[in-house]
């Protein structure tokens, strides 16, 4: 089984640059406080560290 993360968003992308409201659409994120368990990937590592002040892994299964 491929390690997963649980990601959370916790801001808002309200008055924030377009590539980070994009970053988080691509994350399969667009509301407050909704989580996803994404793959463990660099790709999805690198989308999650570019945008630090708007998620935060909650748990890294695997």
């Amino acid at each position: 089984m491929a390690k997963t993360i649980v990601v959370k968003q916790i801001g808002s992308p309200i008055r924030r640059p377009e590539i980070q409201r994009k970053t988080l659409i691509g994350l399969g994120l667009n509301k407050m406080h909704r989580t996803r368990e994404l793959e463990d990937t660099p790709s999805v590592r690198g989308m999650v560290n570019s945008i630090p002040h708007l998620v935060e892994i909650i748990e890294e299964r695997g």
